[in-house]
Order: structure tokens, then sequence, then C-alpha cells
């Protein structure tokens, strides 16, 4: 995330509102609570995915980003069914490994067979790591089948790497026409979006080439003629995190943190589209050093009505016919909002809702990080499907232990309150 925003308390207020008018569903389940600590392995809970078992849907798993604490592997009911380690410092004094964002690749074709994978961005060692999908493998169901020559996405050398403008945002794609598969990676600190093919080796591993990459503006042109930047930290421009690519036409949907949601084509070609803006879109800011906060300023109302930054997970709940919708997470007032999945290039507004406390000891999705939908039946315990989400402060809590899991909510209550 960006540097904070302190916000006024007449914002803050028209925030809560803007979020409390909305419909509100509960979820059935939660995962075990992660710590941020070092007594919990530097466990915090990002980025979701959902892997559906075609051959026992009641099977199925959700695969889970921790960062320094690696990956998690959940069953369908929220139970943990695996626990992988990020990769360790290559060095005493260089950065660790953080898994940042997972997705899915579905039937690559390997040395050994087609394979599920799950895909995760490495920012530690500003890398992807693939993971082979077994549900019934002993010891559990990934195996790591990275490229131990696996090249680094953004950097040049370690020390590049050590300063941690790496790779961050992640969604995955496969061109139906091709059967080539890929991955766009967003980087750290930048607005740069890589489209990198991923490639299996003959030994039965894989890794990837670059291709292309684009960068989105860090400055914009105002309706007044001034220009605004996102304020942040001296340096840092803003990032991209949340990505969905729809598998329908090879758009890309990209969360630019503090400014809004774009859309693109997944190849990188072409003129991207910002499609919605956050509130904050346009108001100046300066950033306090002391408080790691930016103070904004006046409100010139130039931005837009459903997003409160950041701007975070996005995720795709596709239906047959090519409706569904694109739901992004509003992190800023613990909302998400729902956009029409158009297949041409409107992406209209279609409604919100939040994700509230089901009892004292279930509580709801606060400050959320990543998201993930599935609109397929996953058994007795999904049956209408299944919407993922992080919470970024679990309660009740331990102390002041940092507290963050996933929250499990059936997919069938998400759309009758979209359709209200």
């Amino acid at each position: 995330m960006a540097a904070a925003l302190a916000v006024p308390a007449e914002a803050e207020g028209r925030h809560r509102l803007s979020g409390g008018s909305l419909p509100a569903v509960t979820p059935r389940a939660e995962t075990p609570v992660l710590h941020d600590d070092e007594e919990g392995g530097n466990a915090d809970a990002d980025d979701p995915a959902i892997w559906r078992n075609a051959a026992a849907p009641g099977r199925s798993l959700v695969v889970a980003t921790a960062k320094e604490g690696g990956l998690r592997v959940y069953d369908l009911e929220a139970r943990l069914v695996q626990s992988i380690a990020a990769p360790p410092a290559v060095g005493e004094d260089e950065a660790p490994g953080r898994f940042n964002n997972v997705d899915l690749v579905h039937g690559l074709r390997l040395s050994s067979g087609r394979a599920d994978l799950a895909v995760t961005s490495d920012r530690g060692h500003d890398r992807l790591r693939f993971y082979r999908i077994d549900r019934d493998r002993p010891g559990g169901p990934l195996t790591d089948i990275t490229d131990p020559a696996a090249p680094p996405v953004f950097s040049r050398d370690q020390a590049e790497i050590n300063d941690q403008q790496t790779a961050y945002g992640l969604a995955t794609w496969t061109d139906p026409a091709t059967g080539k598969a890929y991955a766009l990676v967003s980087r750290r600190e930048r607005t740069g979006i890589a489209l990198l093919e991923l490639l299996p080796t003959a030994s039965g591993d894989v890794t990837y080439r670059k291709l292309r990459t684009l960068d989105l503006p860090s400055a914009f042109r105002l309706p007044d003629g001034t220009s605004w930047s996102p304020c942040g930290e001296p340096g840092e421009l803003p990032q991209v995190e949340g990505m969905v690519v729809d598998p329908a036409n090879g758009i890309l949907y990209a969360g630019q943190e503090d400014v809004g949601i774009w859309r693109m084509r997944a190849d990188l070609t072409g003129t991207p589209k910002l499609i919605d803006k956050v509130r904050e879109y346009g108001v100046p800011g300066v950033y306090d050093q002391e408080t790691e906060e930016c103070t904004p300023g006046a409100d010139p109302g130039y931005g837009g009505t459903r997003l409160t930054a950041d701007v975070e997970g996005l995720t795709l709940l596709t239906e047959p016919d090519g409706d569904g919708y694109l739901l992004a997470s509003s992190q800023g007032d613990n909302t998400f909002a729902a956009y029409d999945r158009e297949l041409e290039d409107a992406n209209e507004y279609e409604g919100g809702f939040r994700v509230i406390p089901a009892s004292g000891t279930l509580d709801g999705s606060e400050e959320c990080d990543g998201a993930a939908v599935l609109n397929a039946p996953l058994g007795a315990t999904y049956p209408n499907g299944l919407l993922v989400v992080q919470d970024g402060h679990d309660s009740p809590g331990d102390g002041d232990r940092p507290a963050t899991d996933f929250k499990f909510v059936d997919l069938g209550k998400v759309k009758d309150a979209l359709d209200d």
C-alpha cells in the first residue's frame, strides 16, 4: 500500500456514509488468523485464488499469499491444508522472499503432461514462482516447479532487488487462439506492468521471458489545466497491485491504488482507458516524514464517487453468456464495487456491497487487500460459488498483534445483493 492519507473529518464521514448505504453480506467461514510479527513468522494475509477440483468440486482449494509467511492452502471449510515457506534470503544482508499476489494457470503443457499451476509474485526476490497443483499428493497439493534459473522480472542485480522496486501485483492469462500462457506483473513503487510468457522447460520446471512493458501515468492533467500526482513517499510513484484478465476478450483490468481502475489489452498494446477514479483523485497532498502520512488539501471535485483509495483486489465474476461483474476492493471505506462485465468498453457501475460480521466471533472484511471469486458449484459447501476476501483487521484480535485472515462468502449472497 502507498502512504496513508490523513482524511479530513467531513470527508471521512462521507466515506462511511457511502459504504453504509450499500447492501451487506456475511461470511460463512474464516481461515486461521495470521500474525505479522516474529512469533507469527511475519505472516500477513494478502491475496487469494480459488482452484476448482473438476473431478470433485467439494474438494476444491483456496491458495493464498502470506507475504514473508509464504503460501497457505485451505480447503472449503477454511481449514489449513498446506503451508509453504517463502524462499530464504540469498545472503545475510539481502531481502528475504515475500509472496505478494497469486493467480492460477489451467492445463499448462509440461514435459510430464498438462497441469494446473499456482503462480505467485515473490517481491523479495523479484521473481515469479510456480507450484503444480495435485489435490491428492502426499505431503500437500502444491509442489514447487520453479526453474532455478528464472530471472528477475524488473531488477538488473541484487542491489536493485534489495531496493524492493520489484514484482508486486499479478494476473495470469492464457490466449485461447495460441494456447500460450502469460503473466502480467506490476512493479512496486512504480507504474510499470510487464508481460511475461510462461515457458515450460525440458526438466519439467517453468520459467518465463519478458515480452514487453507498459508504464501507466504518474501525473495527470486536471480539468482546470493543472497537473496532479498522488501524494506518496518521496521517490515513490503510484503503483498497481490488483489485476485481472477477462479470458473472453483478453482485456486486463489494473487497479492503480491512488488513481483508479484501468482497462487495457492484456498484450499491453493499445491505449489504456481509466474507467473509474478514486474519490481522492485530484486532491493535492503534502507528505509528512514524521507521521508517514499525506496531509490533503482542498478537494477540487474531480474524483469518482464509488472507490476510496486504495483500489486493491480486482476479480472477475464471469457468467456463461458474457455477463457478470468486475469486482474491486475499495479499501479506504471497506466496501466492494461492482462493474458490468462489458465485452466492449463501457463497464458501467452496477452497485456494491460490504462484508460485515456474521457473529461476535466471525467478523467481516476491513481494509481488504485481495479478493477472488469463482462462479461455479463447489460441492455442498458452496453450491452457488465462492467469494474469498482478505480481512486486514481480524477481530476479536490477539492483543496488539497485527492479525489478518481470509473470509469465505457464499457467492449466492453476493449476487442477491447486487441484484437488489
